[in-house]
């Protein structure tokens, strides 16, 4: 029997990276997407037109569903109107039905004293508003009678959809021969290739009743330094480029203004602090975790997001397939 999945945000570029991962291993995926935005979804899938916030909604959508993987997003300036009560319509979705609800987590709930790398027992301290609201999120699924699975990773690189710092700061101008990197270049940083997550919740998905009731799994990734990923950025395009700084001075000035400069701002730790995640539950959890080689996923994203051609030409970008 083919087992259902309901992916909520399923346009977005976590959403469509996992709906195509679970289409391909096999499962019946269910698409939720906000109005108007089921052209953007994956191929193959069965779209559903909904709001994320809706109770009712969202329990329509998934009924039969084993799976929920929430993958809703907002803007940093939605984020304290939306995300606990977003949330919380998932979890009540998956209480409701007996789904096993899957979240992304991220490193925003960990502050300036983070260690350099972090595993599930990392204590968190967020000092930014959105490090606090993941991690009432977190708290909120941990009480939940649900089974549920946290998948924490670094930044997203990968996939067609544009909204992550690899796209919109570090490779948006290399039409234009240069690349802005946000911090020390020789700091890591974690990355997660996107279809390497998406595979990856597929084989926790697939393992979910042999994992305790509240499962948090750390995602290695690539801890990339800024040079080996200005490095695979050159070797991709196949032509020097130059460094240019980031406007941090002027986000600071900003940020009391505009709000979205200050969530960014909050954390820029992020960037100066070395940070990798552990993979030593997930590996003990699943086997061999997805690992695309870092040159060859840096290319792929590229070309995914029509920014990479061998003269070194852009062609015309586009968030659909």
């Amino acid at each position: 029997m083919t087992e259902k999945i309901l992916i909520l945000g399923a346009a977005g570029r976590l959403g469509k990276a996992c709906a195509k991962a679970f289409r391909d291993a096999g499962w019946d995926v269910i698409s939720f997407v906000r109005a108007g935005a089921d052209m953007r979804a994956a191929e193959g899938t069965t779209v559903i037109q909904g709001d994320a916030l809706d109770d009712e909604d969202v329990l329509a959508a998934a009924k039969g569903a084993s799976v929920i993987l929430n993958a809703v997003n907002f803007p940093f300036g939605q984020w304290p109107a939306k995300i606990l009560p977003q949330n919380a319509v998932a979890i009540a979705a998956a209480e409701a039905t007996g789904a096993t609800l899957m979240l992304p987590g991220n490193l925003f709930v960990y502050g300036k004293d983070m260690p350099p790398e972090i595993d599930e027992t990392t204590p968190m301290h967020p000092q930014s508003r959105k490090g606090k609201l993941r991690l009432a999120v977190e708290q909120k699924i941990a009480v939940s009678s649900a089974r549920t699975i946290t998948l924490r990773a670094g930044d997203f690189f990968g996939g067609t959809n544009f909204g992550s710092w690899f796209d919109l700061v570090i490779a948006r101008d290399v039409d234009l021969g240069v690349v802005r990197y946000p911090g020390p270049l020789l700091v890591p940083h974690a990355w997660a290739y996107l279809p390497d997550l998406a595979e990856t919740f597929v084989k926790l998905a697939e393992k979910r009743d042999t994992l305790e009731q509240h499962a948090v799994f750390g995602f290695p990734g690539h801890p990339a330094s800024g040079f080996e990923l200005l490095a695979a950025i050159r070797a991709a395009m196949q032509k020097g480029l130059k460094r240019r700084s980031f406007p941090w001075f002027m986000l600071w000035l900003g940020s009391p203004f505009i709000a979205n400069w200050r969530e960014i701002v909050e954390v820029s730790h992020l960037w100066k602090r070395p940070n990798r995640i552990d993979g030593t539950k997930l590996q003990a959890a699943i086997g061999d975790i997805p690992e695309t080689e870092f040159h060859h996923a840096v290319t792929q994203a590229l070309d995914d997001l029509a920014l990479r051609r061998t003269t070194g030409n852009i062609a015309p970008a586009s968030t659909a397939d």
